[in-house]
C-alpha cells in the first residue's frame, strides 16, 4: 500500500449455515502475504461453527491477525478513519442483512458494514437462505443500491468439482477476486474444451 501498511480486510462470520465459507476465507487470507485480517464472530456463529465444523470460537479466532468482539461498537473498525480495503460477511444471515440494509449499527458487524458503505469501500455479503421472501429480496436490493455486493455462495459445476472442499474453494476464490487478492484455489475458466463434441445452443 502507498502508506506502507498491509492491506486490511474485515471478515465477519454470522449464524447462517455455511460457516465453512468464513473459515476457509480467513485461512486463505492468513496465508496470503501482505493481508491483515480483522475478524468478528457473532454469538450465533459460535453455535453454527460447532454444529457444522466441530470448531470452537478460539480455533477460528486464532486464524486472524486481529479479533474484535461483536458487542464492542467502540472497536477500531467501527470508525471510518480506520483504513481498510473492505469487508466480507461470510456467511451473512438474513438478520444481519436486514441490519445492514436499514443502517441499524446495533452491533459491531452491522456497524463495520455501515462504515464500509459510507466510506465507499467494497462490502460483500455472502447471503445464505433459501427460498427468499420479499423482505429478503428488498433488503438485498437496498444493499446493492448502497454499493454493496450480494454474493450468495452458490456452487458451480462447470469445473467438475470432485468434493465439497473444491466447491467451497471455488466460491471463496471468487470472493477474493472481488478484492484483487491473488489465489490458486480453483482453475480459471479458459473456454469450452477444444475437443468437445458438444456445441452450445445458439
Amino acid at each position: 500500500m502507498p502508506d506502507g501498511r498491509p492491506r486490511r480486510l474485515v471478515v465477519a462470520i454470522t449464524g447462517a449455515t455455511g460457516a465453512v465459507y468464513g473459515v476457509r476465507l480467513v485461512q486463505q487470507l492468513a496465508a496470503t502475504p501482505g493481508i491483515e485480517t480483522h475478524l468478528i464472530v457473532s454469538d450465533a456463529a459460535v453455535l453454527t461453527l460447532h454444529q457444522e465444523l466441530g470448531m470452537q470460537r478460539r480455533e477460528v479466532e486464532a486464524l486472524a491477525h486481529v479479533v474484535h468482539k461483536n458487542r464492542d461498537v467502540g472497536a477500531s473498525i467501527a470508525s471510518g478513519s480506520f483504513q481498510s480495503d473492505g469487508m466480507v460477511i461470510a456467511p451473512c444471515s438474513m438478520k444481519t442483512l436486514a441490519a445492514v440494509a436499514l443502517g441499524l449499527s446495533d452491533n459491531l458487524i452491522a456497524r463495520a458494514a455501515d462504515v464500509v458503505l459510507k466510506e465507499r469501500r467494497r462490502l460483500v455479503l455472502m447471503v445464505r437462505e433459501t427460498p427468499f421472501n420479499l423482505a429478503h429480496l428488498r433488503n438485498m436490493t437496498a444493499v446493492t443500491e448502497m454499493g454493496g455486493v450480494i454474493f450468495p455462495p452458490l456452487p458451480s459445476f462447470y469445473h467438475k468439482p470432485e468434493s465439497i472442499d473444491e466447491m467451497v474453494d471455488h466460491t471463496v476464490g471468487r470472493v477474493m477476486d472481488l478484492f484483487g487478492v491473488e489465489h490458486a484455489l480453483a482453475p480459471r475458466w479458459g473456454g469450452m474444451n477444444a475437443g468437445s463434441d458438444t456445441t452450445p445452443d445458439t
